[in-house]
């Protein structure tokens, strides 16, 4: 176990926030990961692809444990499906990549989330009409308590809108080393009913698209949308896209009838977060290094050398204008510490 001290962190989370962290492991296998659990003393606080995090402060506290445990394998195939295993470590948009070279469909509306494998599942992931649960079959995750391993299907993780049960009664209990999904061969089960693909595959004159084509449609939207991380600080989509209720969705749309929506369930509907926040007036605002993108009123970025207590203050004013403007409660998307 090779314990390094005083690391910087600026190179593993993707807003780019430089804290730094006392005592830093990093773990290549499940092995390694076991004689952690088992040698360290101190709180562990668990490091994947740092796409989904806010870093308010250094990390003096607890031993950073980045999780670089890394493949993938096809554990069973036949003739339509394909059951492939990849490790925590994995990038998320290279295994979308590898998946299509190799003919599998199921997450090419995925394309381009930041991250790795391991850290999907606790937000149940998802974009362009997907979710991480649509081919979801079962993760591995190790206790961290006891260093057992524990197998979790599709029921026991809870999914919801972004969300699980790791973000809810299990959360910072368990470790996931693997997760395990269902892929098509053929007879993709393609989904192009968001405007935004249809309007992408239209340009290119694509009317029987395949996954690749699918795939490349999202990364063009998204890079069109959204900023690079590795060019300007961010974390992709930091609020979640409120869902109200009907009678909530009445008196909302009375007041705002230009405002979109998203019908979610007979009593519920979701309203974009990016358009209350345009509609707030920060698009494009910048407060110091911190500020509000420019394309995507989601997406908050660190313009060079923002703190993140900067980034974060600035998210509460964005909350607490909308709400006074709306009536309607934004909350991130992002895990804070």
């Amino acid at each position: 176990m090779n314990i390094q001290h005083n690391i910087s962190l600026k190179n593993y989370n993707t807003f780019g926030i430089d804290v730094s962290a006392r005592d830093f492991v990093a773990v290549s296998n499940t092995n390694e990961l076991l004689q952690v659990l088992q040698q360290n003393k101190k709180d562990l606080f668990i490091l994947g692809g740092g796409s989904n995090m806010l870093l308010t402060k250094n990390i003096e506290d607890a031993l950073v444990v980045h999780i670089h445990l890394k493949g993938k394998t096809v554990i069973d195939e036949n003739d339509d499906y394909v059951w492939i295993q990849a490790n925590a470590g994995e990038n998320w948009h290279e295994f979308i990549l590898w998946c299509i070279d190799n003919g599998y469909g199921g997450l090419e509306n995925m394309s381009l989330i930041p991250g790795n494998i391991g850290t999907a599942p606790i937000q149940n992931i998802g974009a362009y009409g997907k979710e991480l649960k649509d081919n979801f079959i079962e993760c591995e995750a190790v206790e961290i308590a006891t260093g057992t391993t524990k197998i979790f299907n599709k029921k026991e993780c809870e999914f919801g809108y972004r969300n699980s049960v790791f973000k809810k009664e299990l959360k910072g209990q368990y470790i996931i080393t693997a997760v395990t999904f269902k892929l098509t061969k053929k007879n993709h089960a393609l989904n192009t009913g968001y405007g935004a693909i249809e309007n992408e595959l239209a340009d290119k004159n694509i009317t029987n698209p395949s996954i690749k084509e699918i795939s490349n449609a999202v990364i063009a939207i998204r890079q069109s949308k959204l900023p690079d991380p590795k060019i300007l600080g961010n974390s992709g989509s930091f609020f979640k896209n409120p869902v109200i209720s009907q009678t909530e969705f009445e008196q909302f749309i009375t007041t705002f009838p230009e405002a979109p929506s998203y019908r979610v369930s007979d009593n519920e509907v979701k309203v974009p977060a990016g358009w209350l926040i345009e509609q707030a007036g920060f698009k494009g605002k910048q407060f110091g290094d911190a500020g509000v993108h420019k394309n995507q009123a989601l997406v908050l970025v660190n313009y060079g050398n923002a703190s993140g207590k900067e980034i974060w203050a600035l998210a509460m004013k964005i909350k607490t204008a909308v709400f006074e403007q709306f009536g309607i409660e934004i909350n991130p998307e992002v895990n804070v510490y």
